[in-house]
């Protein structure tokens, strides 16, 4: 489970070694505390002058050491930074392909009979699922530009409309991004090409700000820590970007996350994959000979239901299972932190597993 640490500030009216609870607090920082979430803006009451991901990178273990520092080794945090648009230009993610070419896709009717899907078109969510069936070992941050037959109650005509949308895989899950209309390039002066340029660099996070605070389908439910991964055409639309946006509550900035470990008594960037697990994860455990016949038949609401899945062993099995598959290249000692849904109670927990050279591991 996602640990989110308050920094709270008591008044002391008696010795600290009189407090009861002062043991309690030890125990609690030597235990290593797991996905910690910090926001370098919002923790720190102050925007920290990044300009670039290496700069960012090389900057937070400091933050983190000074504020985090007494928290054991093995901890772990989630860090959320943004990237100022100076006088250097704000970096896009590393995504591995931006050639159009490697990353388009049209469905073709075959394509529509996945594990699933029952129609020959997809809802927003049904498309998310046929991304994860289709590109199993996705990598962070790959892109998928899909032309598809696209439904959904309300939106569509009875037929379906054929439809091409920018995916980003994030977080273990393919998300479908924002994408900037010929009408919004016009808005800040780039309607003749329908592209950006890397003179436009420095102010594409300014530009996207006024872009997303103009629709109203973003502004109407839009709240602060919202974040918008915004695709738009690069160099003459030879290259297709992804820049995240996280919303203040007022404006939307370019916004990044980095996982941090703490190691020999130091922050350093974790080589951890965090991974969520989506739809066709679920369906793919519930179809194999993992755990007990009742247990997969209780993985129908695509979650582990703690009064059907009451042997934890078989919750890591099943995990393992499902990584053995998404990682089929993994190497020893890749730790991969997965997130998955709950019931009873209902919410989302979080378990590491470590890649032993055979099977991927539970690390309490």
């Amino acid at each position: 489970m996602k640990k989110i640490i308050y920094l709270l500030v008591f008044i002391a009216i008696t010795f600290a070694s009189c407090d009861p609870l002062s043991k309690t607090y030890k125990d609690i920082d030597a235990m290593p505390q797991k996905n910690i979430a910090v926001s370098v803006a919002v923790a720190y009451g102050t925007t920290i002058p990044f300009t670039t991901t290496t700069a960012a990178i090389a900057g937070i273990p400091t933050i983190l050491n000074a504020t985090y520092g007494q928290y054991a080794d093995n901890s772990t945090a989630i860090v959320t930074y943004t990237l100022l648009p100076t006088s250097a230009a704000p970096t896009a993610l590393p995504i591995p392909d931006v050639t159009p070419a490697h990353l388009t896709y049209t469905m073709v009717t075959a394509d529509y009979t996945f594990p699933g899907n029952t129609f020959t078109d997809l809802s927003s969510a049904a498309v998310l699922n046929f991304l994860a069936y289709k590109f199993p070992n996705a990598v962070p941050y790959q892109i998928s530009i899909l032309t598809y037959n696209y439904f959904e109650t309300g939106y569509a005509g009875t037929s379906g409309t054929i439809t091409t949308d920018t995916f980003i895989f994030v977080g273990g899950a393919w998300v479908k991004t924002y994408a900037v209309s010929p009408a919004q390039y016009a808005m800040v002066g780039r309607g003749l090409t329908n592209t950006f340029g890397s003179a436009d660099l420095v102010n594409i996070s300014t530009y996207f700000n006024t872009i997303l605070k103009s629709d109203p389908s973003v502004g109407v439910a839009a709240k602060a820590g919202d974040v918008k991964y915004v695709s738009y055409k690069y160099n003459n639309g030879t290259m297709q970007e992804v820049l995240p946006m996280l919303f203040d509550g007022t404006n939307w900035a370019c916004k990044l996350t980095a996982p941090f470990i703490k190691t020999n008594g130091n922050w350093v960037l974790n080589p951890a994959i965090n991974y969520t697990l989506a739809t066709a994860d679920y369906t793919a455990l519930a179809n194999s000979t993992v755990g007990t016949a009742a247990e997969r038949a209780g993985l129908s609401f695509n979650d582990f239901d703690y009064k059907i899945w009451t042997v934890d062993a078989d919750i890591n099995a099943g995990i393992a299972f499902i990584l053995a598959s998404k990682f089929p290249t993994a190497k020893v000692n890749q730790e991969i932190d997965v997130t998955f849904k709950t019931f009873n109670p209902s919410g989302t927990a979080v378990k590491a597993f470590v890649f032993d050279g055979t099977n991927f591991v539970f690390t309490p």
